[in-house]
């Protein structure tokens, strides 16, 4: 009809159509595997400085569309950009990750201020109103994705104050002094949702959740610190914005991806690598998305090793609503000829 948006398929996909050929984006899609961010990275200086300046931010988010035409366009930003709006001293070191003050006691807690979220964080509300306006002029089939990181996963570089590879002092935690760690991830459901409906606010037309670190949980744990608080979550968003999709991505869940699909209230389950996504079809319930999940090695491969893998994907999930992507986010050192061909093949179905 006149005067209505164009056809946006990622967000048909996630309201349950079978769309074909499937709408496709990258995790990471902007980021340092692309020239023309390296140039705006090296403009910004520090990486807080560049999720936090609109202009710079938005032009990063915009910058893998214009190359490759994706349907969908992710905020540029950090998951860690919370953290920081609640007080908690960050910085990004090079060669290392980020860098926090670690928050192991009561004390620590209280000090965070989930109210001032919205007034430190303004600038990425701005940039994302500026790359909504941007993709309606430039790439008006394409939407934009809000994102924020799942409580458990923030709470993992909140308590260790580092990267790592199992978050031993998160874990411990959690089993010591459940009360505690119960207040810090109620903090940040809180804040949580009041940064990711201030991003709906400002145009983001879907939101996904990251919790990258959600596999290293027992499965109690997994219930009571995955499963629970994104439900809240969920809830809270939807509460204020029943019309918005959330893709939920709980990484190495295993078959518990289940239970999350069935309890949180997510409308997108994320699949990573390790995931078959014929069972992940047989686990979701009636209407839920797919997205996922070729092996970012696989990307870096190119040629062959890629098509196949590809090809593997798009067999499975035909007559699903599905979103391609990755099973992980793209790694720094990929060719971008080889996303270009990647597209290709997608686009192709």
């Amino acid at each position: 009809m006149a005067g209505l948006p164009p056809e946006k398929p990622l967000l048909r996909a996630l309201a349950g159509e079978a769309v074909w050929p499937p709408p496709l984006w990258l995790m990471r899609q902007a980021g340092r595997y692309l020239p023309e961010y390296r140039e705006v990275r090296a403009e910004a200086g520090d990486f807080i400085s560049l999720c936090t300046t609109p202009e710079l931010a938005a032009e990063v988010t915009l910058q893998p569309i214009r190359r490759y035409g994706m349907d969908g366009a992710i905020l540029f930003s950090d998951i860690l950009m919370v953290p920081w709006a609640m007080g908690q001293p960050l910085r990004f070191a090079e060669g290392e990750g980020p860098v926090l003050a670690p928050v192991r006691d009561a004390a620590a807690i209280a000090a965070l201020a989930p109210g001032a979220v919205l007034e430190r964080a303004a600038p990425i509300f701005e940039t994302v109103r500026l790359a909504r306006a941007m993709l309606e002029a430039q790439a008006p089939r394409t939407a934009l994705i809000g994102f924020a990181g799942s409580p458990f996963t923030v709470a993992c570089y909140m308590v260790e104050g580092h990267g790592s590879r199992d978050f031993a002092a998160t874990r411990g935690l959690a089993y010591a002094d459940p009360g505690l760690f119960g207040k810090l991830i109620r903090t940040l459901v809180e804040a949580t949702a009041e940064y990711l409906l201030a991003q709906a606010a400002a145009g983001a037309e879907a939101l996904m959740l990251f919790d990258s670190w959600a596999g290293l949980l027992a499965p109690s744990q997994f219930r009571r610190w995955v499963i629970e608080p994104t439900a809240l979550l969920v809830r809270a968003v939807k509460k204020a914005r029943p019309d918005l999709p959330v893709i939920g991505f709980p990484r190495l869940a295993g078959p518990l991806l289940a239970e999350y699909a069935q309890r949180t209230g997510v409308q997108g389950l994320g699949v990573d690598t390790g995931m078959d996504l014929r069972w992940a079809a047989g686990a979701v319930q009636p209407g839920q998305a797919l997205q996922g999940n070729l092996d970012p090695l696989a990307l870096v491969a190119g040629g062959i090793a890629l098509e196949a893998e590809a090809r593997s994907i798009l067999g499975a999930m035909r007559g699903w609503p599905f979103i391609f992507n990755l099973g992980h986010g793209i790694e720094k050192v990929t060719p971008p000829e080889h996303v270009a061909a990647l597209v290709r093949l997608v686009r192709g179905g």
